[in-house]
């Protein structure tokens, strides 16, 4: 079984979903004439004035911590680790590109998302992939396929990867027996996921932003402390990924093969760009301004905020240490914990444990929520189902806590890349949408008016949007 999932993961990140994801950064990078760097600035107006509640849905901001809360995690700390194991340092600077082009790429996806929510039973927006896929493309089939990737992927699959990565923190740290971790968490994650979207909104916008801080103020400690170092760190991690570093090992293809395919793949896994996941959470806001692309905005911003800076972070503490050592088996969250060990002492294992479980915990919750809004589409009014999936969503919670780590990334790699494939073809294929709206809001800014959605501009996408919400 392990050599089949390795060799399924191999097809889909080797030779499809590195090119497919690449294309599609660098496509909407330049279409969007370069947006996550010229309109850097008004990305963080945004999402500052998208702070003020909302009456219909939850805020910009909330989306804004929700899908934060499900980037960083697991990815942030244990992932980085990986990365940097398997690929070397060089890992780091396809994270960083991987995630520039993406934020493009997740702009896109979050605009679609917006311009195609619907409402719940409850009242709540929903919508992400597959109803731009049902609404937008006219293919059903697609979304069907693309929730039911989803739902394994974050229903499943990376809950019990967050689990994974909180049992063995606590594990090194405090000695907690892996099971009994996982029946706290089952317990915790069931008080949130019963409580509804605007209880996991409200979680998530009280938690993300405290744990993000207290995580980077530890690492910037670190950074200050060694300063001296810090370039030739990154020179490091700049020839690790041109193989300089090991030209004299024979071995200069191989080498840069690693760093671009684990760098990539948990860069992905880190800020979902492209991924489809993060604009389910786009969706369920009340956009400031209220226009599909200011949610385009504050998105991208996720994206910067999740690799470019937390990342960089926890790469910094690793690679500061002198820890990553090629063979050793040192590697995911153990890794992380025995640098910042090394840089403060006991205590730093502990603090890795205890960011870990912020992280990866509201990762949970934030990644039910992803695969409620795809259950919903697929099954709108079963109140018995739902309650069925819930139970089976904590059931993983337990089984990740419990099981073996390699395990657990293999099946998180596929299911992300089989999602994330399906999203990357329906974003082309609503390419024209993405750059109508895109222009529709530069447009109105430089007429100095606050931007301001109106479909009626564009009839043929007028008459594929839901009523109720965009039109009357």
């Amino acid at each position: 079984m392990a050599d089949i999932l390795n060799s399924i993961s191999g097809l889909l990140w080797g030779h499809l979903l590195i090119y497919l994801l690449i294309a599609a950064g660098v496509f909407f990078t330049i279409r969007l004439g370069f947006i996550q760097f010229t309109q850097f600035p008004y990305m963080v107006k945004v999402m500052m004035q998208s702070r003020e509640g909302a009456e219909d849905g939850i805020s910009s901001f909330q989306a804004f911590c929700t899908s934060l809360a499900a980037r960083v995690g697991t990815g942030n700390m244990a992932g980085v680790g990986v990365a940097l194991y398997l690929g070397g340092p060089g890992a780091i600077l396809w994270m960083w590109l991987i995630a520039l082009i993406g934020m493009a790429t997740s702009f896109a996806e979050s605009c679609l998302a917006q311009l195609y929510k619907t409402k719940d039973d409850d009242g709540n927006f929903r919508g992400g992939p597959a109803y731009y896929m049902e609404l937008g493309l006219k293919r059903k089939w697609m979304g069907v396929l693309f929730s039911l990737c989803l739902i394994l992927a974050f229903g499943f699959v990376f809950n019990a990867v967050q689990a994974n990565s909180i049992a063995a923190a606590f594990n090194v740290a405090f000695d907690v027996p892996k099971y009994v971790m996982g029946i706290a968490l089952v317990a915790a994650s069931g008080i949130i996921i019963f409580g509804g979207l605007k209880t996991i909104a409200r979680f998530a916008e009280l938690v993300v932003p405290f744990m993000a801080v207290a995580y980077l103020i530890l690492a910037l400690y670190v950074c200050a402390v060694n300063f001296a170092q810090l370039p030739d760190i990154f020179m490091l991690i700049v020839k690790s990924a041109m193989g300089i570093e090991q030209a004299g090992a024979g071995a200069i293809g191989y080498a840069v093969m690693q760093a671009m395919l684990q760098g990539i793949k948990r860069g992905l896994f880190s800020n979902e760009a492209g991924m489809g996941s993060a604009a389910n959470a786009a969706a369920s806001a009340t956009p400031n301004p209220n226009h599909p692309a200011s949610q385009g905005y504050v998105q991208m911003l996720g994206v910067f905020v999740d690799t470019i800076v937390i990342c960089t972070a926890t790469a910094s503490l690793i690679l500061l240490s002198g820890q990553l050592e090629p063979n050793s088996g040192l590697t995911g969250i153990e890794l992380t914990q025995s640098a910042l060990v090394h840089h403060v002492g006991e205590w730093g294992a502990i603090f890795v444990a205890v960011a870990i479980l912020f992280f990866a915990f509201t990762s949970i919750v934030a990644n039910y929520s992803y695969a409620e809004t795809n259950l919903l589409f697929l099954d709108h009014h079963s109140k018995k189902g739902m309650m069925v999936f819930r139970a089976c969503v904590l059931g993983m919670v337990m089984f990740g806590a419990v099981s073996e780590l390699g395990l657990v990334w293999t099946l998180a790699d596929i299911s992300m890349g089989l999602m994330a494939v399906v999203n990357v073809v329906a974003l082309f294929m609503l390419r024209k949408v993405v750059l109508w709206l895109a222009n529709d809001y530069k447009k109105q800014l430089k007429a100095g008016v606050t931007p301001e959605f109106d479909p009626s501009t564009n009839p043929e996408v007028e008459k594929t949007l839901p009523k109720g919400i965009w039109t009357k």
